[in-house]
């Protein structure tokens, strides 16, 4: 399985595709520099082989390279900047 994650800032999400499907995506808020993650989906069919890790990973990882902070309302993103402390300091 391979898979393909993309940033799609016209919608405001990240988004994972495997086989060009959208298998999960995160999707958030932007204001004066903090992009909220607020809301994490992944598609029943896809849940348990760690896309949604990889998603929010990446999407951190932009986030970071684009010079912005965060805040995680979406509890998925929130246990994960918890159990990954290399994020906390993006925390808003």
């Amino acid at each position: 399985m391979s898979h393909v994650i993309e940033h799609r800032p016209e919608q405001n999400r990240f988004e994972i595709l495997v086989d060009d499907q959208v298998a999960a995506y995160a999707e958030y808020t932007e204001q004066a520099g903090v992009r909220d993650f607020d809301h994490t989906v992944t598609e029943p069919a896809f849940r348990g082989q760690g896309l949604a890790g990889a998603l929010v990973r990446a999407a951190l990882d932009t986030t970071r390279a684009e010079g912005l902070r965060i805040r995680t309302s979406c509890s998925y993103v929130d246990a994960y900047v918890a159990k990954h402390p290399e994020y906390q300091d993006l925390v808003a």
